[in-house]
């Protein structure tokens, strides 16, 4: 469906906020352990910290005319979210794109194929998550869609659904869940901050986590070296 849709639906700034502060990594465990990207999709420079209301855009093989239509679609705070419709080695995005985009106030950039530019981009502290880098430039000859459903890093990712991201990778919150999730990340990072506490003191995972009775159940046995056979 070759479709621009406006006025998508955005989560609160302090809802992404905190999404961001807390991370990929507490965020996939609070979100069930699901949304997390492909890891061919990683970051161009390491740093990269992020959190934002998805713009996606659905552009053709080798071509990267849907992502200039979809700059008008974004706004501050807003991630774009690229889908080639078939793989091609060629760099979708480059830092003049990317001034467009920090130019509005967007956050950072996913896309399922190349990007190109690195040091520039880096320069510019705007993020990027890419499936390669390539020095190859696109054509601007195809349409495609803007804000429609698309799949990234084997996933589908909707217009206004939450990105983080960061040196961990790409996680998707589905928009009607951010609030529970944020909430569940919070419980968890306040928990993993108690546990802290404890190693730092000298207490290991075996005794605070409960783990030895389990280990044993599973068949763990301690034997003291004397004990064992020789080679």
């Amino acid at each position: 469906m070759n479709v621009v849709v406006r006025n998508i639906p955005r989560l609160k700034p302090s809802l992404l906020a905190g999404l961001e502060k807390l991370g990929v990594a507490t965020v996939h465990e609070a979100n069930a352990r699901k949304g997390l990207l492909s890891t061919r999709i990683s970051p161009i420079y390491p740093g990269g910290r992020i959190a934002g209301n998805a713009v996606t855009v659905e552009t053709g093989a080798s071509d990267n005319w849907m992502l200039h239509v979809a700059v008008e679609q974004c706004q501050a705070g807003d991630i774009m979210v690229i889908a080639p419709q078939s793989y091609s080695a060629t760099a979708y995005f480059g830092d003049l794109l990317a001034t467009m985009l920090k130019t509005r106030g967007v956050r950072g950039l996913i896309i399922d194929g190349g990007v190109r530019d690195v040091s520039v981009l880096k320069g510019m502290d705007f993020p990027v998550w890419s499936e390669s880098v390539c020095a190859q430039g696109p054509y601007k000859d195809k349409i495609g869609s803007v804000n429609m459903p698309v799949v990234v890093g084997g996933l589908t990712v909707r217009a206004g659904d939450a990105i983080v991201a960061d040196d961990d990778g790409v996680c998707v919150v589905r928009r009607e869940e951010a609030d529970a999730v944020l909430a569940a990340a919070l419980a968890r990072e306040a928990d993993e901050e108690a546990l802290r506490q404890r190693y730092l003191k000298g207490e290991i995972s075996l005794d605070v986590l409960n783990m030895r009775a389990k280990l044993a159940e599973k068949g763990l046995r301690y034997v003291d070296f004397a004990d064992v056979p020789a080679a």
